[in-house]
């Protein structure tokens, strides 16, 4: 029966105003007894009423009268109260704790008033239970008559005293007073279509119970046609902080709504018969999170007891309730700073083989202990699970499930809107979510399994939260305890104080799993859910691993009324068995724990793990919020908005000068023409006097007029802006000299600019100039590559400077030229270039990224943290982001924090590894459809006679579906297979599995950050389960070749050409290894290796520019033309240009040399070799005697001869410092055999 705490009153909302000394009327509110309300020598309205009126509990109770509900029967007495059941045969009365006491159970206390039924005096202070026995009770089920109920209520009186009548009065119960108390009433409005339950429902009342106390019964509805049941039923109960329905209860206890079915009385039927007919579960939940009141519409589910009527699919039986409290339950401050924690135990997987169903019942238990209410601790305990054999796995998603005992209706155990979902082993918490678990895992769930499937919540208060907060950081681990227990009850023996000791301390099959709860400090961090494995419990290890002294289930078993197995033999109560134990008891005793231990170690023998989550409504730990890093951003790097466009400047200022000149030309033309006239073309040219004549009237005239002066004024603020524009005068010069000297340097450049302004007045079409060849970005970029790899950094470092000035809002340039200083280690530059970068975007991921990598370089850690953050919340599907967050997370001791951080990153290249597969097997699906359809019918055939002309657009739509289950099977399959790639037909090279960190990798080289590189190696080399990968070395490779640690990088290469021979980018790093030590021999073959291949090596471009380079030195100059074209072909250069020319002019085919060192000179007009060879070329040429036109661009040079084309070569590389000094003897010696192309012969 229902349980009644200390001190908690309730009360139906019809016991407001109404008596409420001992509940004797029945639904009408009429008085039970004589004399009866239904008229004279009319009996009480319920014929079991006789009975527990004789049965009134004896405890004696302070005011208080309570009535038997089990012998009460009737729904209409004792509303306002719950049910203290009549004591068991052979009980003491006075063992029975008082109802003010706690832990009292089971009663119902009514609260006596001044007024009492008619014709009884008020009830008397306290009551003793009538030591009559059974045949005594069986005699009194004849009606009592008034004589007798006023003689037990004299007999009562007469034991208290004069005074008794005066104290029972009770307090006040007034609207007031009630209003100021803490109660949280409950009305249920009404019931819909309840004839989806049972279709021939008449009569329902509902039945409110909350905490296991009944809180009150409604009053009979009648159920309308269309299943509508108005009950508009009011009930409540009082809650407390610390006491009976505190916060802890509210927050996981919810109220059970009973709508109960009265059934027609039959023939001779002395009373009612009653039925359950559904339950709905009613969630408290919102009074904690601060609401004062809701209304919900609770799922009625049928009651088991129930017909076998199903529901209809669309049955919508449901209840309406309406739940409110005068103020809200939890402050301001409580509901800001206080947490909701909630327990999830799904099941416990590869259980022990002794746990069989046969035998007798057993109860699988688990618990854990939490802070909730300050340093009170609050025990989270999960009982009856569920032991299943060999089948199927457990559905997924499946709701979950209330902790509720002995309820009617299986379905109101779910949690509304409450589900496990389940998920990838690979990103819980827990333990065993690697890959090699992932087939033990899959196999154990299939298996004998417990399943609980339950859910405990519990509110945490702000002094809890700290307390929570402060043991994760002492201790990470935390014990959940497991164990079975046998559901068989006690003997009736007595049972020794020592035996009763032991048997309190001793659990069956005591478990225990630790749960890693430092996720939870982790910023953002309000989940962990995983597998944890369970141990067997030992006092010492759990002590050091969790510091907890004192185990919970010991410390709950009193409590529980868990029965050790066997206890059915009596105890001796001697004090001589318990002072001296016998050989047999000892004995008993030792084998006892033999068995416990061998219980114990079957957890690790069967590899027992849990399943669970623990999930929080706020995080311990508040993540920064977006806005907030990228105010913090803005703060250390204030984007640069453009500068507003220049109105003066040199160019503008010249510009205005030739206006100016312009005007003032036309200005004198006109007052010659008004002088002299137009003279026109056919009156023949003035003679030179009459030219003096008229220059010497047009200056009288425009001196005499002013308008000499006009002119000149106008000319004075243009030329003004030429000295401060174009010179930067501003200040007085501080000799004479220097200022004639200025002087004469300016009229000179005005005059020029003059002829230049006139020029473009007088002739309709100006000269055009040369056309100036411009720079792709593609080509600039490649340039600085190759510069980068010959290691002159100097013009590498100019190409990067150009694409910036072509473009100074490019992003990707200024990244480019930062990762470049960041090869020549300038870190404070490359910092500068990342954050000129950022303050163009505030946003852009990659420059955050850089500019984190470049503040840990400086150790400004503050900074970094800031720009990996952010870069994760700007694009969370980054996995390179947050791969460099946990990198640097690790770089901080945080541990936890960056295996979160790998552990989402590797979810998010899941996710894109399916997405490419998808999109990879569509493509493979509509190749073949293709295929198969160009075989059987020819490109001009006509599709046969029923084939929709349609059809052939379906086909990707089937090949959708294909895709998609294949995705579903590649997700059951391990994920390194998943991620593994079929090796090419044509090539035979097998792509490694993509990793996070080779991922990392990559990016990393690219930006030259090898800091970063060295650290995410170490952690492929720690993740790769069969061994290092070649990817891996060929990695480490290239770092150890771009610090020039040549011995390292040779061992690295050759264990990755053991492990992927066919593999075209080590190839090609092996000769890049040999080619920079000078073994050219050996360099050539890994070339020729690498360009054998079908599949291109990545950098292909510079083994093409060193095979050809080698080919050169070997005289193969077919093979390196050969070369030098195909790299021409693919990404043409000054340098793939000059080689094609340099194998030309070796094989003597002087015209294809020339146009080739003139494509190269064009790519680039500075390169001193380039020159030699036109030099050289030039030479050649006027020495055979075959005049041809100039070099492109050049004017043709009459007279035959290329002597001064050859001299101008020279001299350009002779002035770009030619150092190649075998090609500089060689030019000299064609300059003395021909005697001319040197300026100094």
């Amino acid at each position: 029966m229902a349980t009644a705490r200390a001190g908690n009153r309730m009360q139906s909302s019809r016991g407001v105003g109404h008596t409420l000394t001992p509940s004797l009327g029945g639904r009408d509110g009429s008085v039970a007894g004589p004399p009866s309300p239904q008229g004279p020598g009319k009996g009480c309205p319920h014929p079991r009423w006789r009975r527990d009126w004789h049965t009134l509990p004896c405890a004696k109770i302070s005011r208080r009268l309570p009535i038997s509900r089990d012998k009460l029967g009737c729904r209409g007495y004792g509303k306002p109260g719950a049910v203290l059941p009549a004591p068991a045969a052979g009980e003491d009365p006075g063992s029975r704790p008082a109802a003010s006491e706690p832990g009292s159970r089971g009663s119902r206390w009514f609260f006596g008033c001044s007024s009492a039924p008619p014709g009884l005096p008020p009830a008397p202070r306290a009551l003793r239970w009538c030591s009559s026995s059974s045949s005594c009770r069986s005699s009194c089920d004849t009606q009592p008559s008034r004589s007798h109920v006023l003689a037990v209520f004299d007999s009562c009186r007469a034991m208290e005293g004069p005074s008794a009548t005066k104290e029972f009065c009770p307090p006040d119960t007034s609207e007031s007073q009630l209003s100021l108390r803490n109660v949280v009433q409950i009305t249920v409005v009404k019931a819909q279509d309840l004839k989806s339950i049972k279709s021939d429902t008449s009569i329902t009342l509902v039945r409110v119970e909350y905490n296991g106390v009944i809180l009150g019964d409604s009053s009979k509805a009648d159920v309308s046609p269309n299943g509508m049941a108005n009950y508009n039923f009011t009930t409540s109960f009082e809650y407390s902080t610390d006491g009976p329905n505190s916060w802890v209860d509210i927050a996981q206890k919810p109220a059970l709504l009973t709508v109960i079915e009265v059934l027609q009385k039959e023939k001779k039927q002395k009373e009612e018969k009653t039925m359950p007919l559904g339950q709905a579960v009613l969630d408290l939940l919102p009074l904690l999170q601060g609401q004062c009141s809701f209304t919900v519409l609770a799922p009625l589910y049928a009651a088991s007891t129930s017909p076998s009527e199903s529901l209809h699919p669309e049955a919508k039986c449901a209840l309406e309730v309406s739940v409110c409290t005068k103020k809200p339950l939890l402050s301001s401050s409580q509901l800001s700073d206080g947490n909701f924690l909630s327990v999830t135990l799904e099941a416990a997987y590869s259980v022990p083989e002794a746990f069989v169903p046969t035998g007798p019942s057993q109860n699988y238990m688990a618990c854990l202990q939490i802070p909730a209410l300050g340093k009170k601790e609050v025990p989270l305990l999960f009982m009856n699970g569920i032991l299943k054999l060999d089948g199927e796995k457990e559905p997924l998603p499946r709701p979950k499930k209330w902790s509720l005992a002995n309820i009617m209706a299986p379905g109101a155990l779910n949690i509304p809107n409450s589900f496990i979902l389940g998920g990838p082993y690979e990103d819980e918490d827990g333990e065993l979510n690697k890959t090699k678990d992932r087939e033990f895992r899959i196999q154990a769930e299939s298996m004998k399994r417990i399943v609980w499937d339950k859910e405990r919540r519990c509110y945490l208060d702000p002094a809890a939260v700290l307390i929570l907060k402060n043991r994760i950081a002492e201790c990470q681990y935390w014990p959940v305890e497991v164990c079975r227990m046998p559901v068989t009850s006690s003997s009736k023996g007595k049972t020794s104080k020592a035996d009763k000791g032991d048997e309190d301390r001793q659990i069956f099959f005591h478990g225990v799993a630790y749960v890693n709860m430092m996720p939870l400090l982790c910023p953002g961090v309000k989940r962990i859910r995983g597998a944890f494995r369970v141990f067997p419990y030992q006092d010492s290890e759990v002590l050091e691993k969790t510091k907890r002294q004192q185990s919970v289930l010991r410390d709950l078993r009193p409590q529980m009324g868990l029965i050790k197995e066997g206890s059915g033999t009596p105890g001796t109560n001697s004090s001589l068995s318990r002072a001296v134990p016998s050989k047999a008891q000892r004995e008993d005793k030792e084998k006892m724990s033999r068995e416990q231990e061998f219980n114990r170690r079957q957890y690790v023998e069967a590899g027992t793990f849990l399943v669970m989550e623990i999930k929080l409504d706020k995080a311990l730990v508040p993540k920064r919020l977006q806005e907030e890093l990228t105010r913090r951003v803005k703060e250390m790097i204030p984007p640069r908005p453009p500068l507003p466009p220049r109105t003066g400047g040199a160019k503008k200022a010249v510009e205005d000068y030739h206006n100016h000149v312009a005007s003032i030309a036309v200005a004198i033309l006109s007052e010659y023409h008004e002088l002299f006239g137009k003279q026109l073309p056919d009156q023949g040219a003035t003679d030179h006097q009459t030219l003096e004549e008229q220059r010497r009237q047009l200056n009288f005239e425009l001196n005499s007029s002013g308008k000499y002066f006009a002119f000149k004024e106008q000319l004075k603020y243009a030329v003004v802006k030429i000295v401060r524009e174009k010179y930067l005068k501003t200040t007085a010069f501080e000799t004479q000299e220097q200022f004639q000297a200025f002087l004469s340097e300016l009229y000179v450049y005005l005059v020029d600019q003059m002829h230049i302004a006139l020029n473009q007045l007088l002739y309709e079409e100006a000269a055009s100039p040369a056309p100036r060849i411009r720079m792709t970005d593609e080509q600039l970029w490649l340039f600085a590559r190759e510069a980068e790899v010959n290691k002159d950094y100097k013009l590498a470092s100019l190409y990067h400077q150009q694409r910036i000035a072509q473009d100074q809002h490019n992003i990707q340039y200024w990244l480019d030229y930062g990762a470049f200083c960041l090869l020549l280690e300038d870190t404070f530059k490359a910092q500068e270039c990342f954050r000129e970068a950022l303050s163009l975007d505030p946003h852009h991921v990659r420059s955050l990224l850089l500019c984190g990598i470049v503040a840990v370089m400086l150790q400004h850690y503050e900074e970094a943290e800031i720009f990996f953050e952010d870069a994760c919340c700007l694009e969370p599907s980054n996995v390179i982001a947050w791969t460099l967050s946990g990198l640097f997370c690790e770089l901080q001791n945080n541990n936890i924090q960056a295996e979160m951080a790998f552990r989402e990153a590797k979810k998010k290249l899941q996710v894109q590894q399916a997405r490419e597969r998808s999109i990879s097997g569509q493509g493979k699906k509509q190749i073949s459809a293709t295929s198969v359809g160009s075989s059987s019918l020819g490109p001009e055939q006509p599709l046969p006679e029923g084939v929709p002309d349609g059809s052939a657009k379906e086909l990707p739509e089937a090949g959708e579906e294909l895709t998609l289950a294949s995705v579903a099977q590649e997700e059951e399959a391990p994920a390194s297979e998943a991620a593994t790639e079929e090796p090419s037909p044509v090539s035979g090279h097998s792509k490694p599995p993509c990793t996070i960190f080779m991922k990392a990798v990559e990016f990393l080289t690219e930006v030259n950050a090898i800091q970063f590189v060295r650290m995410a190696l170490a952690h492929e080399l720690l993740s790769q389960q069969g061994g290092p990968s070649s990817a891996y070395y060929l990695a480490l490779a290239r770092t150890c070749l771009l610090k020039e640690e040549f011995s390292k990088c040779e061992e690295c290469l050759c264990e990755a050409i053991r492990i992927d021979f066919l593999n075209p980018d080590v190839w090609a790093q092996k000769g890049h290894l040999c080619y920079l030590r000078r073994d050219l021999q050996e360099a050539k073959e890994c070339y020729e290796r690498t360009v054998s291949f079908v599949e291109d090596a990545a950098d292909m471009h510079f083994v093409y520019l060193r095979l050809g380079s080698i080919y050169l030195e070997d005289k193969e100059y077919g093979k390196a033309k050969q070369i030098y074209l195909q790299a021409c072909k693919s990404s043409a250069s000054c340098l793939t240009w000059l080689g094609v020319g340099i194998a030309c002019y070796r094989l003597g085919e002087m015209v294809e040399a020339e146009d080739a060192l003139s494509e190269a000179n064009a790519l680039n007009n500075s390169n001193a070799e380039v020159w030699a060879y036109l030099a050289l070329v030039c030479l050649q040429v006027s020495a055979q005697q075959a005049p041809r036109p100039s070099l492109k661009n050049t004017a043709c040079i009459p007279g035959g001869g290329r002597q001064l084309e050859a001299e101008q070569c020279y001299k350009y590389a002779s002035k770009l410092g030619l150092d190649d000094s075998a090609l500089l003897q060689e030019l000299h010696a064609a300059q003395q055999r021909l005697g001319f192309g040197d300026p100094s012969l």
